[in-house]
């Protein structure tokens, strides 16, 4: 088997046609749904790229492995999920964006460089790289927001945009008047791209992973990541005019949610990106291109869906859909992502398995609370390999893609460090002290603040939309105490004992007795007598007496 991991970034997971958008069409998300089982509560680790993507790097939560906003460092030595493919006997490569920062300090404490084998899989998460595109190559006074080479900027020289930064000028603006149009400016989001529809983000990391799946030597992990449907809003045409303003709902939001709102939640609604989605001009020129932005991600997936089944890969390979979080647009007062709700923190998750296991399960959908962290797991069995789950702190979805799952996870967490943020200042927190937490039980959703705030607490049995603050008053005191208790349960896991799993324990037990390590014995006869052997049998000599 191999293993196609596609990470779209931003996507929400209602914005889908079998997720049910009244406009928007996704036949290729839909064909693969159709073939496998589609996740309805799957929940990341933390609604930011940086560090949801380390939780799906690792399989672990992201106070476990500490990289946990953009920018944040992971540790060297954190063991990935290339680790744990590779020591399966599967190869694990890199195809487009993952948001990580190397841990430069920690590389050159160990003496480690990017030129070494192991300090280059240091440096990208653990995989090996076919194409690293983090797909920002914003440029300012100060210089490019990424240090890095842009691969996809060299590619638009090749073909001919001669820019410095083509990136910005052309994939990502359009034309006002012979100048530019940033797609940075909401204003210009109906615009066609300045670029050939077939030289954009999407399509060219798409023949990248073609290119790559033609070459490649079994049995593989591909970790296919594109950068859309992120902002900057704006896409080439035919898709910059395919959905209009009449397509647009109208925000998921309550005018209740801005009465007495929690402190945390105050502060979001009042910054830049919240006050931009409050203004229904704004939401009618980039919702349009956001989806058309998912219409060409579809595509493209329809192009690779029909490459893996023209050249027989669909009879072995896995492939996975899902993104690493959401996007508010203006739903609850807000835009991005940053806290629990719904749009931010849950995604899309379609995993298709091409064994005749799966075929019980097919074109059906799963109810079940599952994590993002779930996935790495799901993979080393899938390569026949043994799960470390004294490392992965996520459980293998094979049971529920294969019909055989006797036991559901009771709930799911997510967790926030905003200490990087504006946020924190405006709120006077300490920087140790701005950190959100979510529980999650299918039922009931609590927010807990560090800071001396209170719990946000939503029953989305009776409020699906998450409108409801019901922390305010004191009527579900049980309810809240319940979910501490969970979140409690959760931060007393064994995050951090990573050097010896269960079974190395177990090995270990009575182990320094066999090698002679024998303390606390009244006269021997407690153990047998084989562990007391070398202690016993005639002396060489006694020394034991003065000598005459």
């Amino acid at each position: 088997m191999n293993i196609l991991f596609v990470m779209y970034d931003q996507l929400r997971f209602d914005y889908l046609s079998c997720a049910g958008h009244p406009h928007l069409k996704t036949p290729h998300f839909d064909r693969l749904a159709a073939r496998g089982v589609r996740f309805t509560n799957a929940y990341v680790q933390s609604p930011i790229c940086g560090a949801s993507r380390m939780c799906y790097y690792t399989g672990r939560y992201a106070s476990s492995h500490g990289a946990q906003w953009n920018g944040f460092p992971l540790r060297v030595g954190e063991v990935t999920m290339g680790d744990h493919l590779r020591e399966a006997g599967m190869d694990c490569w890199l195809i487009g964006k993952t948001h990580m920062k190397v841990d430069a300090k920690g590389m050159a404490r160990l003496g480690l460089t990017e030129e070494s084998v192991i300090g280059a899989r240091q440096a990208e998460c653990g995989f090996d790289v076919w194409v690293r595109d983090d797909g920002l190559w914003g440029e300012g006074p100060d210089g490019f927001y990424d240090e890095k080479r842009s691969p996809y900027n060299e590619y638009l020289k090749s073909r001919g945009y001669s820019a410095s930064n083509p990136w910005a000028s052309h994939a990502n603006a359009g034309v006002v008047d012979g100048e530019i149009a940033s797609g940075w400016m909401f204003q210009n989001a109906d615009l066609p791209a300045n670029i050939r529809e077939e030289d954009s983000e999407t399509p060219w990391l798409t023949s990248e992973t073609i290119r790559f799946i033609e070459q490649a030597k079994e049995p593989w992990c591909a970790h296919v990541s594109y950068i859309k449907p992120h902002w900057p809003y704006i896409v080439p045409a035919p898709y910059h005019d395919m959905y209009g303003p009449q397509h647009v709902a109208p925000p998921t939001r309550d005018a209740g949610e801005r009465e007495d709102p929690h402190p945390v939640y105050a502060a979001y609604m009042g910054n830049k990106i919240a006050q931009a989605f409050d203004d229904p001009e704004v939401r009618a020129k980039v919702i349009p291109a956001y989806m058309g932005l998912i219409k060409q991600c579809d595509d493209q997936l329809g192009r690779l869906l029909d490459y893996l089944e023209s050249s027989g890969r669909m009879d072995d390979t896995m492939i996975v859909l899902t993104s690493d979080h959401g996007d508010y647009l203006g739903d609850h007062w807000l835009g991005e992502k940053d806290m629990f709700h719904d749009p931010s923190v849950k995604v899309p998750m379609i995993v298709f398995d091409p064994r005749v296991e799966a075929d019980a399960t097919r074109g059906t959908t799963c109810d079940a609370l599952v994590e993002a962290i779930d996935l790495a797991p799901t993979f080393v069995e899938v390569a026949g390999g043994k799960i470390a789950d004294h490392i992965l702190e996520g459980r293998s979805l094979i049971p529920h893609l294969h019909g055989t799952a006797e036991e559901t996870r009771e709930f799911v967490v997510s967790e926030y460090d905003y200490s990087a943020t504006p946020i924190c200042e405006k709120l006077g927190l300490a920087t140790r002290d701005a950190r959100m937490f979510m529980v999650f039980d299918g039922r009931f959703k609590l927010i807990h603040f560090e800071g001396g705030f209170r719990p946000i607490l939503f029953d989305l049995k009776t409020d699906p939309e998450e409108f409801r603050d019901l922390a305010k008053g004191s009527a579900h005191a049980a309810e809240i105490d319940h979910l501490y208790g969970l979140l409690g349960q959760w931060s007393r896991r064994m995050s951090q004992r990573v050097t010896r799993s269960d079974d190395d324990i177990h090995e270990m037990r009575g182990k320094s007795g066999r090698k002679g390590i024998l303390p606390f014995l009244k006269d021997g006869s407690e153990v047998p007598a084989e562990l007391t052997e070398k202690y016993r049998g005639q002396v060489q000599g006694d020394y034991t007496k003065p000598e005459k």
